[in-house]
């Protein structure tokens, strides 16, 4: 097998790949950097956290809920003319926010409302580019996106943390929202690789497919690893505060941060074979039996080293899921797809955050890891069903998603042993 290295440089020498993903992931920097940026600045303002989370919480329950529906403009009219006024939009309301011009919870709504998924507008992008034959790089494509994904939550938000500690809370959400604009004004200007427009009549009957079983599973699936998520990061921070030392809660992050990355950079580097439904029943599989420990580990050392263990599946899940996207709708609608993924992991990461907040008041945090461990055994469930429903509703589209073998010469839906051919 090639080494990882010379997977991922094969892949960025694509023509016209590394002009749309660089931007795009600088612009994902500045993406997570956004709402942590605005916890300091109205914290800065007001003193009270409260506040400072209910903007923030304005914030994202205003970006999940608008997110698809840039993703549907986008896929009707185009990037290069939805992006700019979505970016135009974005500025305006950081202006509001950063100046005071309005109440801080409408600018923070407005700021989420704005906020464009360069995500989802790069993963359409690769899906338009590895088409044919060479859609056999597409995991590889989307490990490459996770790992962007997973340095910028991981930096972001130190480096905005960073600039509130120095004194100067509102450079983070200034900063954040100049590498969203620039990134998404270098993006829109590279039009050669936008994906292709649609018709109307073929994106009226496309959205059917948002609609359809496969699609609403890989959705569902998002929400639950969003739980997942949300509940983690509430437990960590109670496990080291109820041990007394409240700053291992950084350390535990970090092990599981780190080797979030290596798993998604080393499943990038493989050549797959298979069904992808069948590694996501495995991955969700896997991390149930990595975090279950945690129910009733006391140890710092034991805890960390089951993150670790944890944080290996859940960036195959999330490369899979991406896979099984692509795979599940037609391309007319596959950036809305995308974003809605996005939009229910973050739904969920929120609404697991105050719920574990809950368990782990009247329980401690082994109950809050319990509700972890939960939503990992419901990410087995929805991935078995996927595994034995995986042919009746697959829509037929045009472009393969992942190989089963080495060099085949595959079409969209003949990935899996268990789809039909169009």
């Amino acid at each position: 097998m090639p080494s990882a290295s010379a997977n991922y440089r094969t892949l960025l020498r694509t023509s016209g790949a590394a002009a749309f993903f660089l931007p795009a992931a600088v612009g994902r920097l500045g993406i997570a950097m956004t709402g942590i940026g605005i916890v300091w600045l109205v914290h800065a303002r007001t003193g009270s956290y409260a506040a400072a989370g209910l903007v923030t919480g304005g914030f994202a329950v205003a970006d999940a809920v608008a997110g698809p529906q840039i993703g549907r403009l986008v896929d009707r009219f185009g990037q290069a003319r939805v992006l700019p006024c979505a970016l135009g939009a974005h500025a305006g309301a950081v202006a509001l926010l950063l100046t005071g011009a309005v109440p801080d919870i409408v600018a923070g709504v407005l700021v989420g409302a704005t906020l464009p998924q360069l995500g989802a507008l790069s993963a359409a992008r690769w899906s338009a580019l590895l088409s044919g034959e060479r859609a056999v790089a597409l995991p590889t494509a989307f490990a490459l996106e996770a790992l962007a994904n997973g340095v910028s939550y991981v930096a972001g938000p130190a480096l905005v943390s960073v600039l509130g500690a120095a004194g100067r809370p509102g450079a983070g959400a200034l900063l954040a929202a100049a590498l969203v604009i620039g990134g998404g004004i270098a993006l829109a200007a590279q039009r050669r690789t936008m994906p292709p427009l649609t018709g109307h009549a073929e994106r009226r009957h496309a959205g059917r497919a948002l609609l359809r079983s496969a699609f609403l599973r890989q959705v569902a699936l998002g929400l639950v690893l969003g739980v997942f998520f949300g509940a983690m990061q509430v437990s960590v921070a109670a496990y080291a505060v109820e041990r007394g030392t409240p700053d291992a809660a950084a350390l535990l992050y970090l092990a599981f941060n780190c080797t979030n990355l290596v798993g998604g950079w080393a499943y990038g580097a493989w050549r797959h074979g298979g069904s992808p439904h069948r590694r996501q029943a495995a991955a969700a599989g896997c991390l149930t039996l990595a975090s279950f420990p945690l129910i009733f580990l006391d140890g710092p050392l034991g805890v960390g080293a089951t993150l670790a263990m944890a944080g290996l599946a859940v960036p195959v899940l999330l490369i899979l899921a991406s896979v099984l996207t692509e795979a599940s709708v037609p391309r007319a609608v596959l950036t809305q797809a995308f974003t809605w993924g996005n939009s229910a992991n973050a739904a969920g990461t929120a609404g697991a955050a105050a719920v574990a907040g809950r368990v782990v008041d009247a329980g401690g945090a082994h109950g809050g890891f319990g509700v972890a461990v939960g939503a990992a055994v419901m990410m087995t469930v929805l991935a078995l069903g996927g595994l034995r429903n995986s042919s009746p509703d697959a829509p037929k589209s045009s472009t393969p998603v992942e190989a089963t073998a080495p060099n085949p010469p595959t079409t969209r839906r003949d990935s899996s042993p268990n789809r039909k051919a169009p």
